[in-house]
């Protein structure tokens, strides 16, 4: 259980929440909603413990699992299986009964001589013991059950978390959080990464789940599935509506008040109208100076004392860059391949990116699509094979795990490093158009939410003067509006784009002209039946 009381949220200077109490006990299923900047990542992130409020009080009875947007692990040297396992302890057990195992054989430090191995046994004996304890053998296999869930095969479980796929990284980290058996889980965008037969079976998850939960999502129907409360952080106001009823019920409640809003504030301006108009009238004649004064204030008290209407939340107005000139062919790639340790992730593979040219990249989780994109961009070096720039070649590249960005920077600093040319004045201006406005465009990057990394990045591109753009997951963490922001900037951008994307509004908006499907490499005319494959991929 969750309990706030009274509680403040600022971000630098700027509210976000005022004087909030709520509770979130078992059962409960909250939707965390609003617009991109309003404060739910902020919110989220003091629930569970990883920041604090301006004032008021968190109490937290009972463990919490948190999935933050850009899950970040420590060691990257360690398996999937361990860092799933790691949520209840059984890691660090499971290494011990190795170790054990290996010096009973006769392997590893003090496994010499009968001494040495009975030494072992008793050690084995233990870890066993412990092992059992947490739920041993059908602890590892529920793991393995919502691994597989999320669409983690087998052999990946058996990787370091270093050779993985940011999507897969996110996915591990869900299945950590969803295993570990906490009371509450505090869920920041999971469907991030995930294919549709992962959906599906998160919400019939999260539909059954018995723990309290609160989840920030903009996948609508994973909301229409779960959530049996809402609550939504108003930004213009900074307080927080609080609805308890499903997601549906909550859309027509909200379009019902502020139906009644506008309507009571519409009679009431008329009536006080018609009152000043009249008092306008008795304060020429002295005789009635006093009641036309009263009569004024009647009218403005008439106003001041209804409800404000809501006001219609800002949208960052995305467009994508102007592309500089540039050669018929700016980008090419030849016979390239990557691997990680013995792990091949694809292989010889060939793309040539024309001016103008719309390819859409696809394959499973794990085929090499953000990799593909990083080695394209020059972050990653291919074991073989090369890319060629080409005449007046001006790349853009937007990393869906934000890795472009300098967290240790502010927003302003990170827009003028990429954009040198730009006086302090011009920067702000652009960063105005993506909501960020006075004392935000001073806030370290690294302590914005997903939405907000993702304006940021797009701001950069803006200033690129880039002919062709390299796209990794765009409309990620995205509020609807937003997105058809950035789903419009797709349609109308003039350069060259490869496009990695779950989103089949984004291949929509693309209209692409290739497809290249991997690990296999393998290039083709776009066409209808490809678009099956897009929420798969």
């Amino acid at each position: 259980m969750i309990t706030v009381s009274s509680l403040e949220l600022r971000a630098g200077a700027r509210l976000l929440l005022s004087d909030v109490s709520f509770r979130v006990a078992p059962g409960d299923r909250v939707g965390l909603v609003g617009r991109n900047g309003a404060g739910k990542t902020t919110l989220t992130r003091i629930l569970a413990g990883e920041g604090q409020p301006a004032a008021g009080t968190v109490t937290r009875s009972g463990s919490v699992g948190y999935l933050p947007q850009d899950p970040r692990t420590g060691d990257l040297d360690v398996t999937a299986r361990d860092r799933v396992l790691s949520a209840r302890g059984l890691d660090q057990v499971v290494d011990q009964l190795r170790t054990a195992e290996l010096e009973m054989a006769g392997v590893g430090a003090g496994s010499a001589g009968t001494a040495g191995t009975d030494r072992a046994m008793r050690k084995y004996a233990r870890a066993e013991e412990e092992f059992l304890a947490r739920g041993g053998y059908a602890a590892e296999s529920e793991a393995a059950q919502v691994t597989a869930s999320l669409g983690l095969p087998e052999r990946v479980l058996s990787q370091p978390l270093r050779t993985l796929s940011g999507g897969q990284r996110r996915r591990i980290e869900l299945a950590r959080i969803l295993f570990s058996g906490s009371d509450t889980l505090l869920l920041d965008e999971p469907t991030n990464h995930l294919d549709a037969d992962s959906v599906t079976w998160l919400r019939e998850y999260l539909r059954s789940y018995r723990g309290g939960l609160v989840v920030i999502s903009h996948d609508v129907g994973l909301l229409e599935a779960t959530v049996n409360r809402v609550f939504h952080l108003d930004a213009n106001r900074a307080e927080l509506d609080v609805y308890n009823v499903g997601w549906r019920t909550y859309l027509e409640q909200r379009e019902t008040d502020d139906r009644r809003r506008r309507r009571e504030r519409t009679n009431a301006e008329r009536k006080a109208s018609a009152l000043m108009a009249q008092a306008d009238k008795m304060r020429a004649k002295a005789t009635k100076a006093t009641a036309a004064k009263n009569m004024a204030r009647r009218a403005e008290r008439m106003v001041s004392g209804l409800e404000a209407e809501r006001k219609a939340d800002r949208v960052a107005r995305i467009r994508l860059p102007e592309p500089a000139p540039c050669g018929k062919t700016p980008l090419t790639a030849r016979e390239l391949s990557k691997s990680y340790g013995s792990l091949e992730v694809f292989s010889d593979v060939d793309l040539a990116v024309d001016k103008g040219s719309r390819v859409v990249v696809l394959g499973l989780n794990g085929a090499g699509k953000t990799t593909l994109l990083r080695v394209l961009s020059g972050v990653e070096r291919p074991d073989t094979g090369e890319v060629v720039p080409g005449h007046g070649l001006r790349l853009g590249y937007y990393a869906q795990e934000h890795e472009t960005l300098d967290t240790t920077r502010t927003v302003r600093e990170n827009m003028l490093a990429e954009a040198p040319h730009l006086t302090d004045t011009e920067a702000r201006k652009v960063l105005g158009s993506f909501l960020f406005s006075g004392d935000d465009v001073d806030k370290p990057a690294g302590v914005l939410s997903g939405g907000e990394k993702t304006r940021l990045a797009l701001a950069r591109l803006v200033c690129s003067s880039a002919n062709v753009l390299l796209l990794d997951e765009p409309t990620n963490n995205l509020d609807p509006v937003s997105r058809e922001e950035i789903l419009g900037a797709i349609r109308s951008y003039k350069g060259a784009i490869v496009l990695v994307t779950h989103d089949e509004g984004a291949v929509a908006a693309l209209e692409p002209e290739r497809v290249l499907l991997l690990p296999d490499g393998v290039e083709d005319l776009w066409n209808a039946d490809y678009a099956d494959l897009v929420s798969l991929a």
